[in-house]
């Protein structure tokens, strides 16, 4: 199936490379030629405008929005509208706030071009496990383009099936993506489960901060102990009902280095952790271990900690994101 790609950063990149793989034709765009010429060495077809990009598109074309949400995002998705027809879909796999995938879908619709939004979950590792997928968006649309879909998600690989699951029905879930509803709700759950991740790494975070700080003088000789970080984190991976893959990354981490000496501990949010907030305001939901775990990372721009050092590695394994200053 053929696809058109905008935006060949760690994630555009990967993903069309994922498509190729796949046995999918990627046309692709970027602001680098560089990044162009890149992927075209792989199997793409390269373009050199906007204008050429959608020219070369087979109608009903499709073109997947890669780029940082806001308003690059947002001129880009206009950009592409203006050169689309009736019948066309664009989709947004970056983290856009769910409002604006609703008002971008209704005022694409007058046009008949069809919108998509994906919440995306993977980060750099996708590549080779899968991008897990929420979609938002018309049916006519999403079911057209399930092949992509399909191509990009992990599939069921080795994991056992949830007990009770072969009485439901059949869907994709357990291939490693879902079309939520209508515009607006991928990106809604795709925020939300960026809430909770936030909520996971503080936790990780302060445990291991708990542990580093065991044998501080404060404490009484007896009950004092120096306490191997990574062996903790590899033995919790094994088991243990606190393991998950940010468990992996964090082992991973320290074992490269047990004091984390490379981070400052100076933590980013990257839109979805006050979203998620502001959705539970307006929803009257309480939800007080989101809303600290953002407050921390609030803090951490000014004084760092250990646990704020944890939460800046766990970040850069599954992101790639680089703390401000640092190349």
């Amino acid at each position: 199936m053929q696809l058109g790609m905008v935006g060949l950063g760690r994630m555009g990149a990967n993903m069309t490379r994922r498509l190729i793989r796949g046995g999918h034709e990627l046309v692709v765009s970027d602001l680098s030629q560089d990044a162009v010429k890149g992927l075209v060495g792989e199997g793409a077809v390269g373009s050199t405008s906007l204008d050429d990009f959608v020219g070369k598109l087979k109608t009903p074309r499709a073109a997947w929005v890669m780029v940082p949400a806001g308003d690059p995002t947002e001129k880009t998705v206009q950009a592409l509208a203006d050169r689309m027809q009736a019948g066309d879909t664009i989709i947004d796999g970056g983290n856009s706030y769910f409002k604006d995938d609703v008002r971008r879908s209704e005022q694409l619709k007058s046009k008949g071009i069809h919108y998509i939004d994906v919440g995306t979950s993977g980060g750099v590792w996708g590549i080779d496990r899968g991008y897990c997928m929420m979609l938002g968006g018309p049916d006519e649309a999403v079911q057209r383009l399930d092949p992509i879909f399909k191509t990009l998600a992990p599939g069921r690989g080795n994991i056992e099936r949830t007990p009770g699951r072969d009485k439901m029905p059949t869907g994709t879930a357990e291939d490693g993506y879902i079309h939520c509803g209508p515009s607006g709700s991928g990106h809604f759950v795709k925020m939300v489960h960026n809430g909770i991740e936030y909520g996971m790494m503080q936790a990780y975070a302060e445990g291991f901060d708990i542990f580093k700080n065991a044998d501080s003088k404060e404490l009484p000789t007896n009950i004092r102990y120096t306490l191997n970080l990574p062996d903790i984190a590899e033995v919790w991976r094994r088991g243990s009902v606190v393991s998950s893959w940010l468990l992996d990354l964090t082992a991973m981490a320290l074992v490269e280095n047990p004091t984390l000496s490379e981070y400052s501990g100076f933590v980013q949010d990257s839109g979805e952790g006050r979203w998620t907030i502001q959705a539970a305001l307006d929803e009257a939901v309480p939800a007080e271990v989101l809303t600290a775990a953002l407050y921390t990372r609030f803090r951490s721009r000014q004084d760092h900690t250990f646990a704020e050092k944890m939460l800046s590695a766990m970040r850069q394994k599954f992101g790639g994101h680089v703390e401000p200053g640092k190349h």
